[in-house]
């Protein structure tokens, strides 16, 4: 690339000359950039579980009877049994005590509550999990639903946090791990890509990913893909990453000499 081609200013992580003007940015400008792609990814997954997941437990919460707990690892029961409790796209709640296999959903993960065990069935398989033992949990409509209410904003909150701060520090370890495979690209290509540009331009390369994950996950929660491509989609975004990660060096400038070399051939 010549001099002039060299983006000036970095404003759009999503080209891959667009990812290249981070290695000039500040770091401070790169951080808030990062801080704003996290919140967006962050929307997304709220947006999934608000819209895809919690109604489906409130529906559930709502069909419970008016008594029944979980006490000393047993299920205390007292409405039909098998009975489905709501199902939607993405997850189903069902009882079951004796796990008899009378109820399969279509939805991608099920939750089936048996006498003494929960069985998970998804894509990945089957997995039962026995209940924890001397914990007391209500298992009843009138005690359910306030429950609900009252955790339901902390599980939303801490899940906002988590994914929030676990992606800029996420991305913090593994710029670098690719910064110095980086700085080596740059050095064999000739560009002008020191320690601290390839540091910026590998925490840079993350974002094209990330915002094609957050993508993908609305469309699931909408039903425009399924499970298997959001899957497919997971892994694409470390993918893509790695292909920003070294096709974007190639729009900064070549590395200058800083001597000029005799030419030994040459007589004076």
């Amino acid at each position: 690339m010549s001099k002039l081609a060299e983006p000036t200013f970095a404003w759009e992580p999503v080209t891959p000359r667009g990812v290249a003007a981070f290695a000039r940015s500040s770091l401070t400008w790169l951080l808030a950039v990062q801080a704003l792609v996290a919140a967006l990814v962050t929307a997304a997954v709220l947006w999934l579980l608000m819209d895809g997941i919690f109604p489906t437990i409130e529906s559930a919460i709502d069909k419970l009877p008016a008594t029944g707990e979980l006490r000393d690892a047993t299920l205390d029961w007292h409405g039909d049994d098998p009975t489905l409790l709501a199902e939607g796209k993405i997850l189903a709640l069902s009882v079951d005590l004796g796990h008899g296999g009378a109820l399969r959903s279509p939805a991608d993960f099920q939750f089936e509550f048996g006498k003494q065990s929960v069985r998970a069935f998804s894509l990945f398989g089957e997995a039962e999990m026995p209940y924890p033992p001397a914990y007391l949990i209500a298992f009843n409509r009138p005690d359910a639903r306030p429950a609900w209410g009252a955790w339901s904003p902390e599980i939303l909150g801490a899940v906002a946090l988590g994914t929030f701060f676990g992606l800029l520090f996420v991305w913090a370890v593994l710029a670098t791990i690719y910064f110095l495979p980086l700085w080596l690209f740059g050095f064999f290509t000739n560009r002008d890509l020191g320690f601290g540009a390839s540091w910026k331009l590998a925490g840079a390369a993350l974002l094209p990913g990330a915002l094609l994950l957050s993508v993908f996950i609305v469309a699931y929660d909408l039903g425009w893909c399924d499970w298997v491509e959001l899957c497919f989609a997971f892994g694409m975004h470390f993918v893509t990453g790695w292909v920003y990660l070294f096709v974007s060096p190639l729009f900064l400038n070549r590395a200058v000499a800083t001597a000029t070399e005799k030419n030994p051939f040459h007589k004076p």
